[in-house]
């Protein structure tokens, strides 16, 4: 159960990749939570997926690097680096550890995500 709970984390961040909007939210339960440390509080996963959804114009690629995992029953630990090019030339990557929490059947209730953006050549 714990790889098809690693598998379905990253089938997520995949349909975020190729901007699959539908597919990322099929793999998210209705009541699911989004908590981000940008300080604004938690979003439902429809709120959350509507403001990547209108941010995306900009970004030229994007890319997630899986550094590791970790689960236990219902719950998966990440890092990852997410690789951005903005159609403006800027490059960068997201550092983040991020926590999915599932239900019973599967779908992701709970997604909490400690991220930084460095600009490609600053020091991480």
């Amino acid at each position: 159960m714990s790889q098809d709970l690693k598998d379905k984390a990253v089938a997520y961040l995949r349909a975020l990749e190729s901007r699959d909007w539908k597919a990322a939210r099929a793999l998210c339960a209705e009541t699911a939570t989004v908590w981000h440390n940008d300080g604004k509080g938690e979003q439902s996963i429809e709120e959350n997926v509507a403001g990547m959804e209108g941010q995306i114009e900009s970004i030229e690629s994007m890319r997630y690097e899986i550094l590791r995992q970790l689960s236990q029953h219902g719950e998966v630990l990440q890092q990852h680096l997410v690789h951005v090019a903005t159609k403006n030339g800027m490059r960068g990557e997201v550092h983040a550890a991020v926590f999915f929490g599932f239900n019973d059947a599967g779908a992701i209730t709970r997604i909490e995500e400690y991220a930084n953006f460095i600009p490609v050549g600053q020091d991480s």
